[in-house]
């Protein structure tokens, strides 16, 4: 049953995301503020050119401590190689993925252009309506 559940019915729409520039210490507040572990970096057209987890905000915090310079443009510190979802993808397809990799949540894309995150609680959301 889980395969007829649809990324796209579970995800979060019109997500937090950050633009390169943003400053990494605004994007760790954004984060703690939305209780979110991670956002997309978009450009100005809306396209997908990294993420910023929690754990890539700690990296932020590790290199302040070291050069004491706090903070710096977001995209210093984003992951630029992410993984994504399709919209349309089975929710089975997505769990597979969380259990197989560290992921918290992927952005979710349709016809290339982010569209919303899946993160792990919006799957065991979808579980719990199985269960």
């Amino acid at each position: 049953m889980l395969k007829s559940l649809l990324v796209k019915d579970y995800m979060t729409a019109d997500p937090l995301s950050f633009k390169p520039g943003t400053e990494v210490l605004a994007a760790i507040h954004a984060l703690l503020a939305h209780g979110l572990t991670g956002a997309p970096v978009v450009d100005e057209r809306g396209c997908l050119l990294g993420f910023f987890s929690e754990k890539d905000g700690l990296k932020a915090a590790l290199n302040a401590s070291y050069y004491e310079q706090p903070g710096g443009p977001l995209d210093a510190y984003m992951t630029r190689e992410v993984q994504v979802l399709e919209a349309n993808a089975s929710m089975a397809d997505a769990v597979e993925r969380f259990v197989a990799n560290h992921y918290h949540a992927y952005p979710v894309m349709a016809d290339g252009h982010l569209v919303g995150q899946l993160s792990r609680r919006d799957a065991l959301k979808a579980l719990e309506k199985l269960w």
